[in-house]
C-alpha cells in the first residue's frame, strides 16, 4: 500500500474536441480537425468526431459519471471555434453559454474545473492566415484565452495555455499525421515558437485579469535514452530529447531555447522567428507544470535494419515525414516490454526518471501529472468490462509517482487520461483510454472496473498493491 499525502490532487481529463460533437450547433466554426477528417485516408476506419460521445448534449449525465469517480478534478478544454467562430472578432454568446452550464454541472456535482485552452483545435479560419506557423496566430490566441478567462474567471481557479504543442508544431506541420497535416519542417520550427509565444501572451493576459488564477502550461515529455555509449547513438538521444523536451522546457524555465537544437535547425531559418522580447513573455513565471506521461524513447543512429515503425503517429515508418525535424537518420528500439493497444510500451519506471531529470535540470513550478493512461481493447461482458490491465497500468504508474514523490519531486497531482472513451485523434473510435466505456452507436455509458477502482484511490489516496485481492474482490479473475 503507498498513501499519498492529503491534499493530493485527483483528476481525469478530457479535451473538447474527442467528446463534445455538435461540430456545427449554436454557432461553432469549423476547426482544423473538421477539415483534416475529411481528407481521405488520414483517419483510421474513416471515422470522424462529428459527434463523438454527444457530450455537448450529454453533459449533465457525463458530470453525474464524473461525480462517481470522486476526483476532484476536471481537467476539459474550452473549443476555439465555439467561442470565436473564425477565431477573432466577434464572441459567440452560445459557445460561452455551453461551458457556463457546463461548469454550472460541476459545480452541483462538487467538481473543481480545471481549464485548458488550446487542446488542438485551432480555428480554420486562422489556418486559411497561416495557422501557428503565423506569428499572428499568437495573439489572436491570446484574445480568446482573455474572453474565456473574463467569462469564467470567477469560478476557475486553474488554467492550462496549451495542452502539448509538440503535437501541434511537429505531428500538425513536421510530419503532417495531425491537423492540419502538413509536412514542411521550417512551418513546424516556427509554428513551435508561435505557440510559445502565444502562451506567453496569454499568461500576461491572464494575470492582468481579476482574481487568484493559477496559469500554467501542459508538456508532452519522454525521457530519452541511447542504445549504446557509442557517439553516433548518444548523439541520436541528444537530438531526438532537443526536439521532444528541451525545445519547450529551456524556453519556458531557463529563458533561451538549446543551443544544439538552434545549431542543428539554423537551415530552416528558426531565429528569424524569434523576436526581441519574445523569451521574456515565454519565460514568464508559471504556478505549475502540467506533465503528460506515455512513454520512453530508446534511440540510435540509424542501421537500415530496424526503423520506425508504421501506424504510430509520433514514430512513423522508415521514409515517411517525421516530427523530429533533422532526425530522419535516428531509430527507435524497441526494448521487449509489454505494449498497450497503441503499440506503446508500457514502462512505468520512464516516469520516475522523466521527473526526477527534469526536477533536477531545471526550476520548475509544481508539477501535476496531467495525463497518464492506457488504450486497451475493453470487452463489455454481461455489462461489465475488467480493464484489469488498465488497473495494473495506474498502478505501477502511481508507484512511480509515489517514488518520484520521495525523492523529492514536488508533485500536486495526477490526472488519469481519459474519463471517457472518445475520439482518439487521428486513430479515430477504435483505441479506448477511458475509465467509463462509451457505445459509440448507441451513447450509453458503462463504468469499467479501472472506474471503480480509480474512485476508492481518490477517496482515500491510497493505492494498493496487492492486485490479485483486488481483482478476486472486483467480482472474479482477470481475463486476459
Amino acid at each position: 500500500m503507498i498513501s499519498f499525502p492529503q491534499g493530493f490532487a485527483w483528476g481525469t481529463a478530457t479535451a473538447a474536441y474527442q467528446i463534445e460533437g455538435a461540430v456545427t450547433e449554436d454557432g461553432r466554426g469549423p476547426s482544423i480537425w473538421d477539415t483534416f477528417v475529411r481528407r481521405p485516408g488520414v483517419i483510421l476506419n474513416g471515422d470522424n468526431a462529428d459527434v463523438a460521445i454527444d457530450h455537448y448534449h450529454r453533459y449533465r449525465q457525463d458530470a453525474e459519471l464524473l461525480a462517481e469517480l470522486g476526483a476532484e478534478y476536471y481537467r476539459f478544454s474550452v473549443a476555439w471555434p465555439r467561442i470565436m467562430p473564425t477565431g477573432a472578432g466577434e464572441i459567440n454568446a452560445r459557445g460561452l453559454d455551453f461551458y457556463r452550464r457546463l461548469l454550472d454541472e460541476l459545480e452541483n456535482n462538487e467538481i473543481r474545473p480545471w481549464v485548458t485552452l488550446y487542446h488542438w483545435d485551432l480555428p480554420q479560419g486562422l489556418q486559411d492566415l497561416g495557422g501557428w506557423a503565423n506569428r499572428d496566430t499568437a495573439y489572436r490566441f491570446a484574445d480568446f484565452c482573455e474572453v474565456v478567462h473574463a467569462a469564467f474567471e470567477d469560478r476557475v481557479e486553474y488554467w492550462t495555455t496549451l495542452n502539448e504543442p509538440f503535437n501541434s508544431a511537429f505531428l500538425g506541420y513536421a510530419s503532417g499525421a495531425q491537423a492540419p497535416g502538413i509536412a514542411d519542417p521550417a512551418l513546424a520550427v516556427a509554428a513551435g515558437h508561435h505557440l510559445l509565444l502565444g502562451h506567453g501572451l496569454a499568461v500576461e493576459r491572464l494575470r492582468a485579469g481579476a482574481g487568484s488564477s493559477k496559469v500554467g502550461i501542459t508538456l508532452n515529455l519522454s525521457p530519452t535514452l541511447p542504445a549504446s555509449d557509442a557517439p553516433a547513438d548518444l548523439l541520436a538521444e541528444r537530438r531526438i530529447d532537443a526536439r521532444k523536451n528541451r525545445f519547450f522546457l529551456d524556453p519556458l524555465f531557463a529563458g533561451h531555447y538549446p543551443e544544439d537544437l538552434v545549431k542543428d535547425v539554423a537551415d530552416l531559418g528558426f531565429l528569424e522567428h524569434v523576436r526581441e522580447g519574445d523569451l521574456d513573455r515565454i519565460a514568464a513565471p508559471l504556478d505549475f507544470l502540467g506533465v503528460n506521461y506515455y512513454r520512453r524513447f530508446v534511440v540510435r543512429a540509424a542501421t537500415g535494419s530496424e526503423n520506425r515503425t508504421g501506424g504510430d503517429e509520433e514514430l512513423p515508418a522508415a521514409g515517411a515525414p517525421t516530427p523530429y525535424v533533422g532526425c530522419e537518420n535516428i531509430e527507435f528500439v524497441p526494448t521487449g516490454l509489454p505494449t498497450t493497444s497503441m503499440g506503446w510500451e508500457v514502462d512505468p519506471e520512464g516516469l520516475r526518471q522523466l521527473l526526477v531529470r527534469i526536477d533536477q535540470d531545471w526550476n520548475l513550478p509544481p508539477i501535476y501529472i496531467t495525463e497518464n493512461g492506457m488504450s486497451f481493447p475493453d470487452q463489455l461482458t454481461n455489462g461489465r468490462i475488467e480493464d484489469f490491465d488498465r488497473i495494473r497500468f495506474m498502478v505501477d504508474h502511481l508507484k512511480a509517482a509515489h517514488e518520484a514523490l520521495e525523492a523529492g519531486v514536488d508533485l500536486r497531482g495526477y490526472f488519469a487520461w481519459s474519463s471517457f472513451d472518445n475520439f482518439e485523434w487521428a486513430l479515430g473510435l477504435e483505441k479506448r483510454f477511458g475509465l467509463i466505456h462509451v457505445d459509440f452507436d448507441t451513447q450509453v455509458r458503462t463504468p469499467k472496473a479501472s472506474a471503480r477502482w480509480y474512485a476508492a484511490v481518490t477517496r482515500t489516496g491510497d493505492v494498493s498493491e496487492d492486485l490479485e485481492t483486488l481483482f478476486a474482490n472486483d467480482g472474479g479473475g482477470r481475463e486476459d
